[in-house]
């Protein structure tokens, strides 16, 4: 593990952002509830969360640890992390300019809008809301927050796998979604090696995977229904020899499968998840993942913010 994100920083930085973010709860939930063969999930409802998804605690661990510039922060989206950082800042009385795609959903662009950033719509893809921020800080200045590729940003993605496991220290699984990798880079560095991580992709954005095929990240492709949450062309560098020595496996998911998790949720539930967000329950509902009938299970349900209730 990269001593970057080892965990005494994972504690260090959970005591610095938990007065900032909520403690989100686990719910028990047997298999048969939601048409699995047995076993026991526990899901954590990280949709919860302050601005609705993980990514308010590496806003956070970032806002909080590093110096901020007069000309403020700016950060590159597909959605949750444009949302987060917007929030940090505002709590914080700290500009804060978003630039996300043009894939972005209504939801989240109008959440950004409403902790008062600065938000720029353009390009087709993450990748190019990047271009365009980098192209921002060179200008004015600004404090980059990156949305996957910065320790920062890691630890305090970390922070989830820590409250989690002192929640449930007799999981024997978490299956968690993968985007740029920022957030199983540092659930991963937690439970490093005690408990087996399991990542799950939309199979029309397989970026680890395809990294761990290569031995290095590569582009891939970027797009499906959780394009605004699970869609760069790579995945970090930085979370990359985490993912090789500690994620067990990785596993894609059709877009239906998706829909149908999200469909279970609320149906069973009465769960809101994104598509991002379903993908872990994809993965078991649809086969890509079998649990033991004596596993623990525990399913991250990592944001909430969208605009479809009734997945009719």
């Amino acid at each position: 593990m990269s001593l970057a994100v080892e965990k005494s920083r994972i504690e260090a930085t959970y005591t610095l952002i938990r007065p900032h973010v909520r403690l989100t709860p686990t719910v028990e939930v047997r298999g048969a509830d939601l048409g699995l063969p047995g076993g026991t999930l526990v899901l954590k409802l990280e949709s919860l969360q302050h601005a609705g998804s993980f990514k308010t605690r590496g806003a956070f661990a970032n806002l909080l640890t590093r110096p901020v510039p007069p000309a403020g922060v700016v950060a590159a989206s597909g959605g949750n992390h444009g949302v987060a950082v917007a929030y940090a800042a505002m709590r914080r009385g700290v500009r804060a300019r978003i630039f996300v795609p043009t894939v972005c959903s209504p939801a989240k662009i109008a959440q950004i809008r409403g902790y008062n950033a600065d938000l720029v719509v353009g390009g087709d893809l993450y990748a190019d809301a990047l271009a365009a921020s980098e192209a921002w800080t060179a200008e004015s200045g600004a404090l980059p927050v990156h949305a996957y590729d910065q320790v920062e940003t890691l630890l305090g993605q970390g922070t989830l796998g820590l409250e989690w496991n002192a929640q449930d220290p007799k999981l024997d699984t978490v299956v968690v979604a993968v985007g740029g990798g920022g957030l199983i880079g540092g659930v991963a560095s937690w439970f490093a090696g005690t408990v087996k991580v399991v990542g799950v992709e939309p199979e029309e954005a397989p970026t680890l995977t395809e990294a761990l095929q290569a031995g290095r990240p590569v582009d891939a492709r970027a797009g499906g229904i959780a394009a605004d949450s699970l869609a760069p062309r790579q995945v970090g560098h930085l979370m990359f020899p985490i993912a090789q020595k500690h994620v067990a496996q990785v596993v894609l998911v059709a877009d239906d499968d998706i829909r149908h998790a999200q469909r279970v949720l609320w149906e069973t539930l009465r769960v809101v998840a994104e598509p991002g967000a379903a993908a872990p329950l994809a993965a078991l509902l649809s086969g890509r993942y079998h649990a033991r009938p004596d596993e623990r299970t525990g399913i991250l349900i990592c944001g909430g913010n969208t605009t479809a209730v009734n997945f009719d």
